[in-house]
């Protein structure tokens, strides 16, 4: 099987001729089925003239498509690809163009099987009582719980109102609204990829960390929670000195139940951290910087699909350790305790080249050939590692960090709230030291 669309090589969408620019979502949380249902209503704008939008999807039984003047839509699913999903087709009445904004209503629900959800039994949580339910949308999940672009390429804003049941708490990758008993509203003002949308439903609780985070976990672990990460502002300033404003508004914590699969997933708002790093002496800290440093790279700058993912996790690794270093006072201790994290990191290279892969594997390239291969197939060290070592070598051929720095902070600001590939990287980097954006 070949690349899915000349942009991305596992989306079936066309973002070269119609992007998604804002989502409004209404979903109804529904444990004993294990479905969400609802309405999707996605905002284009037209970058060529087309009678057809393309989007993905992954086991979603679409019960109606409409414009948003109630007019109805022809549509059809393609045969499902495993791992990959369908290609939905859906019919304009007429070739629409640049000038002409359209809004698409999806009626639909997710299936029980939907790979984005986990949808857990009491007897899998903290507490006993509950079931809970969480999402993974990282690489290309995102199309089983909503129709979508579903690529790093495309980046939305997005609004929602979820209904769950009472007694329960819905979080997402946004900030909260206003909420009852039953329905929260939920506001994302900063483009996200599809990847980064985000929920989690249980019998949760908070406590507050600092002026913009709190914790989130089911009250059995709620105390334990907030001491561990009782450091997060501080890391949130670090993070800051070095990369500029954090942008997100809130940043809160989710500590979820251990079958969560990751140390962390970097949702916008709202990490998802795994219990294991409750060690109770706040010695997993970094993995809380990694994911705050994706508040920036990854999140604010992605990588336009995932052949060039070595942008979001190499330059997410690369500055968690100088974050990291910069949070030791003494200046010859901190630049051992950086380059000690870079050889650990290069041992995890080498272990994941020579022995996951082998080292004639294309997929130890730092941009790999992703035709045919999903993401999660190709996922391992190499791109945090190898991405990390290649900018530690280019910060020290442009002459140290107080050089790479201001560059570093130049293209954050320069590709803020866009997706890039590793060419546009190229062509940025060698024009700022050219002389031409500095």
């Amino acid at each position: 099987m070949g690349a899915l669309s000349p942009l991305d090589p596992s989306s079936y969408s066309r973002p070269e001729i119609a992007v998604v620019k804002h989502i409004h979502l209404v979903w109804d949380v529904d444990f004993d089925i294990k479905v969400l249902s609802g309405i999707a209503v996605l905002n284009f704008d037209l970058l060529q003239h087309t009678d057809e939008i393309v989007l993905d999807v992954n086991n979603l039984t679409i019960h109606s498509v409409e414009l948003s003047d109630g007019l109805k839509l022809k549509y059809t699913v393609d045969k499902h690809v495993p791992n990959f999903g369908s290609r939905l087709a859906i019919t304009l009445p007429y070739s629409h163009g640049p000038q002409e904004p359209i809004a698409i209503k999806i009626k639909y629900q997710t299936a029980p099987s939907a790979s984005a959800l986990q949808w857990l039994e009491p007897n899998q949580t903290s507490g006993k009582k509950h079931p809970y339910m969480f999402s993974q949308c990282q690489p290309i999940h995102a199309r089983s719980i909503l129709p979508c672009q579903d690529t790093p390429a495309v980046k939305f804003t997005y609004e929602a109102e979820v209904s769950v049941p009472k007694n329960f708490k819905v979080l997402m990758s946004a900030i909260r609204g206003d909420s009852n008993t039953t329905i929260t509203k939920f506001y994302q003002n900063v483009p996200i990829p599809s990847y980064l949308l985000a929920i989690a439903v249980g019998a949760l609780e908070c406590k507050q960390l600092g002026p913009r985070s709190y914790v989130w976990s089911e009250k059995e672990e709620i105390e334990r929670s907030a001491w561990e990460f009782a450091d997060t502002e501080k890391y949130l300033k670090a993070a800051e000195s070095l990369c500029g404003p954090y942008q997100w508004g809130q940043y809160d914590l989710l500590v979820l139940p251990p079958s969560f699969p990751y140390g962390g997933m970097e949702n916008p708002c709202l990490t998802f951290v795994t219990p294991t790093l409750l060690a109770g002496d706040r010695s997993q800290a970094d993995v809380i910087v990694h994911e705050i440093m994706h508040s920036w790279t990854g999140n604010l700058v992605t990588n336009k699909n995932f052949e060039h993912f070595w942008l979001n996790e190499g330059f997410t690794v690369f500055l968690e350790r100088k974050v990291g270093a910069s949070l030791i006072a003494d200046p010859a201790e901190a630049r051992r305790s950086r380059d000690f994290h870079s050889l650990l990191g290069l041992q995890e290279l080498t272990e994941a080249i020579n022995d996951q892969f082998g080292p004639s594997s294309a997929l130890t390239k730092l941009v790999p050939d992703l035709n045919g291969v999903h993401p999660d197939d190709a996922f391992s060290r190499v791109p945090y590692e190898k991405g990390s070592l290649f900018l530690r070598y280019l910060e020290d051929l442009v002459g140290g960090p107080e050089v790479f720095d201001k560059f570093i902070r130049s293209y954050l600001n320069y590709y803020q709230r866009r997706s890039l590939d590793t060419e546009e990287f190229k062509e940025y980097l060698l024009d700022y030291f050219s002389g031409n954006n500095n």
